[in-house]
């Protein structure tokens, strides 16, 4: 009799289960949850309104990728198709890699419901691109602890598992893509065109535009201890940053041993990171000295940020065009100077056009060679 009931019960448990998930296939804009956690599988999709970032054919997708160590974490993107019918072999795509919005859950800027145009991605989309726009580990609709700030790796890994959850969503994508950003994503699409070569499937990839991207801070870095002044007031919003790429680092790579190199006042601050979009609120007068307990150049913090965060500058296997402004203070010139001396110095394919411009800003040549470059490259 028991077993009858059991028997009974589980048949009920499982029909009531089949017709749930029978139901929530039928919900417009939305798909079950993945049956696993690999890379590139996806989570949910949401249709967003007409109007979604001032475009009409706009998702959200939640998938998962990889934290710095290669773990499975979830995160989140939004997808973006052209009007009208795909042409033939289906929309080429482009992988848009965001600068800095944000050190917490929520502060992508690309999935969320109330997220603004972008100048990138409505560009592109009129152009006739399809665009996939990570938020990056810890920075979208997941709280998965500390974003790893200008970590290479998981920026690279959200940007082609983004690229990869789309495709099995989307069929009319095209399979070749290439990857633009701009600043903390300017690296990022750096680090995608390199990563791509062995990290995911193979794809048909064309190249890569990076505007004013972050670039040989990790060189910086390691000359900063207790002996640092206040610095002056355009570059004291230097620190948010600063003080961000130690908590990723933190996170990412325990060995590095973050925590011997701040005092107290430094070790509180690093703590709040990820807590708010904005940052922790530094005193603009304090010395950042201050935050340090030692040299970071001295011990295992100096190797450590090398394999975090460093633009690679070898072994590309695509065009590359860089975008850089001269009188850039977020990313100093003399960096760009040494990103293209590298990239000159290690024969990589790849051009760039110079701008009198602040942080990120584009004038007509630069928007020119940006236009150029896609039509050239994925048409």
């Amino acid at each position: 009799m028991r077993s009858g009931i059991r028997g009974t019960l589980a048949g009920r448990i499982f029909v009531l289960v089949a017709l749930v998930g029978r139901a929530l296939a039928l919900v417009p804009g939305t798909t079950r949850a993945a049956p696993s956690n690999s890379a590139g599988s996806v989570i949910d999709v949401v249709t967003r309104p007409p109007g979604w970032r001032g475009l009409q054919n706009g998702r959200a997708i939640d998938y998962w990728t990889q934290d710095p160590q290669g773990r499975p974490v979830p995160t989140s993107g939004a997808l973006f198709v052209p009007a009208g019918p795909a042409p033939k072999g289906g929309w080429p795509v482009v992988a848009y890699t965001h600068g800095t919005s944000g050190y917490g859950p929520g502060c992508g800027g690309q999935s969320a419901p109330d997220a603004e145009p972008n100048r990138y991605i409505t560009r592109l989309v009129h152009s006739g691109y399809a665009v996939v726009a990570t938020d990056y580990v810890g920075l979208g609709r997941f709280d998965t602890g500390v974003h790893p700030y200008l970590n290479t790796r998981s920026e690279s890994a959200a940007t082609i598992d983004m690229l990869r959850a789309a495709r099995s969503v989307e069929p009319t994508l095209s399979n070749r893509w290439a990857v633009t950003g701009d600043s903390q994503g300017g690296q990022a699409a750096l680090a995608t065109a390199h990563r791509q070569r062995w990290y995911g499937p193979r794809t048909d990839f064309r190249g890569t535009v990076s505007l004013d991207p972050e670039s040989d801070v990790e060189k910086v870095m390691p000359f900063l201890g207790p002996y640092i002044p206040a610095m002056p007031t355009p570059l004291n919003g230097s620190y948010n940053f600063l003080l961000a790429i130690l908590a990723g680092l933190r996170a990412a790579d325990p060995a590095a041993d973050v925590n011997t190199y701040l005092t107290p006042k430094g070790e509180a601050l690093v703590d709040q990171v990820g807590r708010t979009c904005d940052g922790p609120a530094v005193d603009p007068g304090i010395a950042f000295g201050s935050l340090l307990s030692r040299p970071l150049g001295t011990g295992p913090l100096a190797p450590a940020l090398m394999k975090y965060m460093a633009v690679p500058v070898s072994e590309y296997d695509a065009p590359i065009l860089l975008l850089l402004n001269t009188r850039d203070t977020t990313v100093p010139s003399p960096l760009h100077a040494k990103l293209a001396a590298d990239f000159a110095l290690n024969r990589v394919d790849y051009r760039m056009v110079v701008g009198n411009g602040s942080h990120t800003d584009m004038d007509a040549a630069q928007w020119a060679a940006f236009d150029r470059f896609f039509a050239t490259h994925l048409k």
